[in-house]
């Protein structure tokens, strides 16, 4: 198929979008888009749903292979799912003919790693 990508590693905070919560105040919009992107990771199978991408060997993963009974909800709901995580920015996809191939965005996850550092 393509070339072999190596996993996602999420190193350091030290990237992230604001200083940690402790040390300063989130303006609004740093507030909102943070915000988006913990309300996504709030329900168990969209975390899990990011778990599986971000720890997939190739560093991307097939829906082929996140739609299969790991999950105990249908088809539609796990696309709704891939939706939320893709629209708050933590995900993003590619469509390669009839499946669509999904990869963490590491600037993203850093951020919100980055906001709850100590």
């Amino acid at each position: 198929m393509g070339v072999a990508k190596t996993p996602v590693v999420i190193e350091s905070p030290a990237e992230a979008c604001c200083p940690p919560i402790g040390e300063a105040s989130l303006d609004p919009a740093q507030a909102a888009d943070l915000a988006r992107m913990f309300k996504a990771l709030g329900d168990p199978v969209r975390l899990r749903i990011l778990s599986r991408i971000t720890s997939a060997p190739a560093g991307e993963i097939c829906v082929c292979e996140i739609t299969g009974d790991d999950f105990d909800v249908s088809g539609p709901t796990i696309s709704h799912h891939l939706r939320v995580l893709r629209e708050a920015g933590l995900i993003e996809g590619e469509r390669r003919g009839t499946w669509v191939y999904y990869r963490p965005v590491p600037e993203r996850i850093r951020r919100l790693a980055g906001v709850l550092g100590s």
